[in-house]
């Protein structure tokens, strides 16, 4: 990954938080010259860029400008959807190679443009609605012919993260979602699923040319409400997929029009079969590329960041190199944070291949409410995907958050 006359290339990259950790070390191991643009000045993967700046991964603007600044060779966006669309259509003004055009950036950000397109593919996925920004919320209501029936999933329909989403099973609570979700929607569009009954699972693939190669299934562990639709945990192999899961993932991915680069879809598993509910065309945010070096050899920190360069490589090849593996994400107390104890005993532990926080004194944690609260992870294989979640457990149990509010362990 190399320029011309054996300068490194550069290569920017959208978001330097818990998402982008796995690409920034990935491009730094591969001698490429990094510049990381985070909106928060503590983000983790700042410290591992040639090039740390404090600018937003969703301004466009200033995006573009220290792109040109910095005559990089190219965009990437590991981990975050809305920089996606930022990075290709920065790439497309200043003629830089990107996996996905302008256009297919759009429907991959747009939980909206994703359903229409699904829907005129007939892609399975759950029954949905759109309301408008002159929606009267105090007017809600799953009125008789709308077609949708509780419970639903209330989101903002162009946010990630769990901004704006809820669970409503009760009609008295749809209101007050429809409020969030319409404050937080870049669109003021509110956007009403009906929850699919069932487990979660992701299909991560490469896409070639069109040709869809799946990669890591895996089940996602989600935590309870308020902290609806966080994940705890991505376990491989997945026990409730089949390879359903992965013919409407591939649907899915061609319905976008995705024809190069990574993708990742979240389905849940009904008593009718999976249905997508969203996909995004970049590496998942949860550590997913490093689980699927640890099952399979595959190395899609590289992959991404070769294509973002417009360099051409051969298509994986999956080889299973273990039974199980397991992302398991770790929650803090609440409180200021003070120390951190257990860390180098987690990673002698049989099986543990990472074990990692993303936060340092004195950071403050919150209740766990989005992806964000998160405080760190572990990575782990084992001859089987029982052993591989029991390790996970085993090294998380190890790993202590002492805060001065809360003394808890985690």
């Amino acid at each position: 990954m190399e320029a011309g006359r054996g300068a490194p290339s550069r290569v920017l990259v959208l978001g330097a938080g818990a998402a982008q950790l796995g690409l920034l070390r990935a491009a730094r191991s591969g001698g490429l010259y990094v510049v990381a643009a985070d909106r928060d000045f503590s983000a983790p993967g700042l410290r591992l860029a040639d090039r740390a700046t404090v600018v937003s991964a969703e301004d466009e603007e200033a995006v573009e400008r220290l792109a040109r600044e910095e005559r990089v060779d190219g965009l990437v966006s590991p981990g975050a959807d809305w920089p996606v669309r930022v990075a290709a259509r920065v790439a497309a003004r200043l003629g830089l190679p990107h996996p996905l055009s302008p256009e297919v950036a759009e429907r991959a950000t747009s939980k909206t443009l994703q359903r229409r397109c699904f829907e005129e593919a007939g892609v399975a996925q759950p029954g949905w609605r759109l309301l408008h920004p002159g929606f009267q919320v105090g007017d809600c209501s799953l009125e008789s012919g709308s077609g949708l029936a509780l419970p639903l999933v209330v989101k903002a329909p162009d946010r990630q993260g769990q901004r704006g989403l809820s669970l409503v099973r009760k009609e008295r609570e749809l209101a007050p979602a429809v409020e969030r979700a319409l404050a937080a929607s870049r669109s003021g569009f509110a956007l009403l699923e009906e929850l699919v009954e069932g487990p979660e699972v992701t299909v991560n693939a490469w896409v070639e040319g069109a040709r869809f190669v799946p990669l890591t299934v895996t089940d996602r562990i989600t935590a309870d409400p308020p902290a609806f639709g966080v994940a705890l945990a991505h376990v491989w192999p997945s026990e409730a997929a089949d390879e359903e899961a992965v013919e409407v993932a591939r649907a899915a991915a061609a319905a976008l029009g995705v024809r190069d680069g990574p993708t990742y879809t979240q389905l849940r598993v009904g008593s009718d079969g999976p249905k997508v509910i969203e996909l995004a065309a970049r590496l998942g945010g949860g550590h997913d590329a490093e689980l699927c070096v640890a099952a399979l050899g595959v190395d899609l920190n590289r992959l991404a960041l070769v294509t973002a360069l417009g360099e051409t490589i051969p298509a994986p090849s999956p080889r299973p190199s273990a039974g199980g593996a397991c992302v398991r994400f770790l929650v803090a107390p609440p409180g200021e944070l003070a120390r951190v104890e257990g860390l180098a005993e987690a990673r002698r532990l049989p099986g543990v291949l990472a074990a990692e926080v993303y936060r340092q004194p004195p950071w403050r944690f919150g209740p766990l409410r989005t992806g964000r609260d998160r405080a760190g992870f572990v990575l782990t294989t084992g001859d089987s995907r029982s052993q591989a979640l029991a390790r996970a457990d085993a090294a998380a149990e190890r790993i202590r958050f002492r805060t001065v509010d809360a003394q808890a362990l985690v």
